[in-house]
């Protein structure tokens, strides 16, 4: 599947398109809503092919988590400003936003049963504990030794 097609797909599934003019309107009708916002910064697929499999999972993320997520897809021309908005370090990167502050990251390609959990700890946790520390999901085999 080409990121092209993944993307068109992601439009069927409801899922819109942002940059930097539209991301805090999408961000503010999500928190009108009661829900979390969850951004996807893929990257160039050809450089990052796991984003097309992060495209994928993005809309059963949001089935999986009923009506707690709606999510966007960061336009490439827009992901270098977003990302550094945001903290995004590596891509393809799931960022989690609610009421102004970024919950945290998920990088990379993951296990279903890590979404799950790592997503629910980020939407379940109390808000404004510590300011706007995002955590950054990188699978294990990566973090070990190797520089991202």
């Amino acid at each position: 599947m080409e990121f092209q097609e993944g993307r068109q797909d992601l439009a069927r599934r409801g899922l819109p398109e942002i940059d930097a003019a539209t991301v805090d309107g999408f961000l503010r009708a999500v928190d009108g809503a009661g829900a979390i916002a969850v951004l996807l910064s893929a990257g160039d697929p050809k450089r990052f092919p796991e984003a097309i499999d992060v495209a994928v999972v993005l809309p059963e993320l949001i089935d999986a988590f009923q009506g707690r997520l709606r999510g966007a897809v960061i336009a490439r021309a827009a992901e270098a400003e977003l990302g550094q908005r945001f903290g995004v370090r590596v891509q393809p990167t799931l960022i989690f936003v609610a009421k102004g502050e970024t919950l945290g990251l998920i990088a990379k390609i993951q296990d279903w049963s890590v979404y799950i959990d790592r997503i629910t700890k980020l939407i379940d946790r109390p808000r404004g504990q510590s300011a706007a520390v995002a955590a950054t999901i990188i699978p294990q085999h990566r973090g070990q030794g190797v520089e991202l």
